[in-house]
């Protein structure tokens, strides 16, 4: 059974870089996963007070908006099927038009039907973060999010962000697939960020990843002065590892997120292709 993975691409206010095509290529093929790429282009809602079309012309405003997220979204697909075709990856493509306030909850309920959700991350680009916060908490299905200056390679070594809560058992269990294609897993525990029930849960955790079978090592390490999402990625990197997993943590009030310090930091300054899970 092949792997299902999904690409959401948003067009509008801010279009996602092209640069998302050729790492969703390269991820799917790596894991030997169809890809399903779409565009969600805006559905504005027409204006028609008056004196908007007298002093500011909105309607033409507004159909110039939505032809450039189409010309975007259009190009977003090519560089898609371009990339997917180039690795081998089967790629079906597709596009819908949503208000932008519905945006990130049809995304979600798109990516329900697939096994992992992709989604590139460009700094600066608050449309990209909306996708992906959408998407992590509200899918239900674990999300890779890869920054949009960074060329995915081979997904040899993964580290896991590991503090023996449920998210973080979740998204261990939702990277199984990636685990167990690793040739090195580093699992790494902060110990001075907060309290741990256990103080060795990084090696009980390699140690059961080993009993899988699996290459893992326990990484303790401490928060120095950089935040606590900027230490898990620079130890990350350090590792050599090509991906971080961890879990999601925070909730939603309406549309609007609470996020926790790890997850706030990785969102808000993404340095490898990170997958959370909530």
């Amino acid at each position: 059974m092949k792997p299902q993975f999904f690409l959401p691409l948003a067009t509008y206010p801010e279009p996602n870089s092209e640069a998302v095509a050729s790492s969703a290529a390269s991820i799917a093929a790596q894991f030997k996963a169809n890809l399903r790429a779409v565009v969600f282009n805006p559905a504005i809602p027409q204006v028609s007070n008056a004196l908007s079309r007298l002093l500011l012309d909105t309607p033409q405003m507004i159909r110039d908006a939505e032809a450039s997220s189409r010309r975007h979204g259009k190009e977003l697909l090519a560089a898609v099927e371009a990339s997917a075709n180039e690795v081998g990856v089967e790629v079906t493509t597709g596009e819908t038009s949503v208000p932008l306030a519905a945006l990130g909850e049809t995304a979600c309920e798109q990516a329900r039907y697939f096994d992992l959700a992709l989604l590139g991350w460009e700094a600066g680009n608050q449309t990209s973060r909306m996708l992906a916060e959408a998407v992590v908490f509200g899918a239900g299905r674990p999300t890779v999010i890869v920054p949009s200056l960074l060329t995915v390679g081979a997904i040899d070594h993964v580290a896991i962000a590991w503090d023996g809560s449920r998210v973080a058992a979740r998204a261990v269990a939702d990277a199984r697939p990636i685990l167990e294609k690793a040739s090195r897993i580093s699992v790494i525990t902060v110990l001075n960020e907060k309290k741990l029930r256990d103080a060795d849960a990084a090696e009980q955790l390699a140690e059961g990843l080993r009993q899988r079978g699996l290459a893992a090592e326990a990484v303790p390490t401490s928060i120095g002065n950089s935040p606590i999402g900027a230490t898990l990625q620079e130890t990350a990197a350090s590792l050599g590892a090509k991906l971080l997993v961890m879990g999601g943590y925070g909730h939603s009030r309406v549309r609007d997120f609470v996020l926790g310090g790890a997850t706030e930091g990785i969102l808000s300054d993404l340095r490898l292709p990170v997958l959370l899970s909530h």
